[in-house]
């Protein structure tokens, strides 16, 4: 264990004028060692390890300035500080105006990508220290300017989706405080561009405005560290200028996959599609709707990872996908969707599904003619069998209660047929004698002709 005076000359610190000196200076008397101090030192305890110079305050940064390329890219720049210590390593602590991403470099500059729909500030001091925990200087303060206009005529709900990895589609809504004959213009920029590009494709849906442009030439192989800047105006400078940055990690809609195949095996239904262009099976997850025509429910699968052993997909088209949907009635009628979007393997938005996919269908269609024949025949069918059966109570009541008969109505039937009787050949005796007298008178006058001659 070392001595307290072998300790105490490691660790002790003196201050004299002109500098600063070490314990073992400070006390040295031997030959080839330094001199003694010349005055009485003014010595302090530093800790094992600690530095050996007091930190100094540094002078504060100069000339710092702000600029602004292509659409949202911030840079401020500075030049060191004047009087400066020689023998410090300087070092720039700079953060934003809401204290976030707080940065030590040696870099005379600072970039960010930001959207400048309001006032953005850096403040900059120096140090000679990585460590956030020493004290900079002064900071100094730069601030980007405000956009001009009127914030009520900026548009709203300016949001951006990235189709497919092809095509961008960006769409807003007019501001409150605009013409409705306001001409807006989307300009575009990232970083495989060369410069700034107008978007051209300008349409309206409804109240949204929108407009689409062509996003398929990112040279850069990293493209999820890169953004797309936006900006949204109107040719005339009467409306405030929106701004917005799309990751292309986020905002991500994939085309629907394509149903290849269906078929039945062991009681389980076997979905064999193919994923849209430009992604890989890693990067999607899946979901799979079952429309059965029998209990008429749709059953959704869930699919994060598409695999499935069958022989049946040995040899097929690479880039298919296979997934088993188990239990499923083979004798009735099944329909499949499908659709995709991105999972956060590879990109940091998971919430944009694609659109539906095509549906597919297998099993037995039953066909729904029968049914409804069926449904419009039973009525009538009814209906005639219930007049039938009323017909054919009645007959069935007369036959076991026959009706009693009325002798009133058979006496007078009797003597009212007799009446009608002794009329009946009396009107024939009368008509028989006036046909004989007619027939007498038409004879004596033939007679009397034929005596003339």
């Amino acid at each position: 264990m070392p001595s307290v005076d072998s300790v105490n000359k490691t660790n002790a610190v003196c201050s004299v004028p002109g500098g600063v000196l070490g314990a073992e200076d400070a006390g040295a008397s031997e030959p080839g060692q330094a001199s003694p101090c010349p005055v009485q030192p003014l010595c302090y305890w530093k800790s094992p390890g600690a530095g050996s110079k007091i930190p100094e305050t540094q002078p504060p940064v100069t000339n710092l300035s702000v600029s602004v390329e292509n659409l949202c890219t911030v840079i401020w720049t500075w030049d060191p500080p004047e009087g400066a210590s020689p023998n410090c390593t300087l070092r720039y602590f700079s953060h934003f105006d809401n204290k976030q991403d707080k940065k030590i470099a040696p870099e005379t500059h600072r970039s960010k990508e930001v959207p400048l729909n309001e006032r953005i500030c850096l403040q900059v001091g120096s140090q000679c220290s990585t460590n956030e925990s020493d004290n900079p200087s002064i900071l100094v303060e730069k601030c980007t300017p405000p956009p001009e206009g009127d914030p009520e005529s900026a548009v709203t709900e300016l949001q951006c989706v990235w189709h497919n990895l092809s095509y961008m589609k960006c769409t807003w809504l007019p501001g409150r405080n605009t013409s409705p004959d306001t001409n807006y213009t989307l300009y575009y920029w990232h970083s495989s561009l060369g410069k700034i590009l107008q978007c051209e494709d300008i349409y309206r849906e409804g109240q949204h405005i929108g407009c689409s442009f062509a996003l398929t030439n990112l040279k850069d192989s990293s493209f999820e560290q890169h953004s797309v800047q936006i900006v949204v105006k109107d040719n005339a400078g009467k409306i405030r200028p929106s701004f917005n940055i799309v990751p292309l990690t986020s905002h991500v809609k994939p085309d629907p996959p394509h149903i290849k195949r269906l078929f039945f095996q062991n009681g389980n239904l076997y979905v064999q599609w193919k994923n849209p262009q430009n992604f890989y099976s890693r990067c999607l997850s899946y979901q799979v709707e079952v429309n059965n025509s029998q209990t008429e429910t749709n059953d959704i699968f869930y699919v994060e990872e598409a695999k499935c052993q069958n022989s049946e997909f040995e040899g097929n088209l690479e880039g298919t996908i296979c997934f088993m949907v188990p239990g499923v009635l083979p004798d009735t009628l099944n329909t499949v969707r499908i659709r995709v979007r991105t999972n956060k393997l590879c990109y940091e938005d998971d919430k944009l599904w694609s659109n539906w996919s095509q549906a597919m269908s297998i099993g037995e269609n039953t066909d729904p003619t029968f049914y409804i024949t069926m449904l419009l025949a039973t009525p009538v069918i009814v209906a005639g069998a219930i007049i039938v059966l009323l017909l054919y109570l009645k007959r069935l009541k007369i036959i076991i209660f026959p009706p009693i008969p009325d002798p009133g109505k058979i006496f007078k039937e009797m003597f009212g047929d007799q009446n009608d009787d002794t009329l009946h050949w009396r009107k024939y005796d009368i008509y028989e004698k006036q046909t004989k007298e007619e027939t007498d008178s038409v004879v004596l006058i033939e007679n009397l002709k034929k005596a003339s001659q």
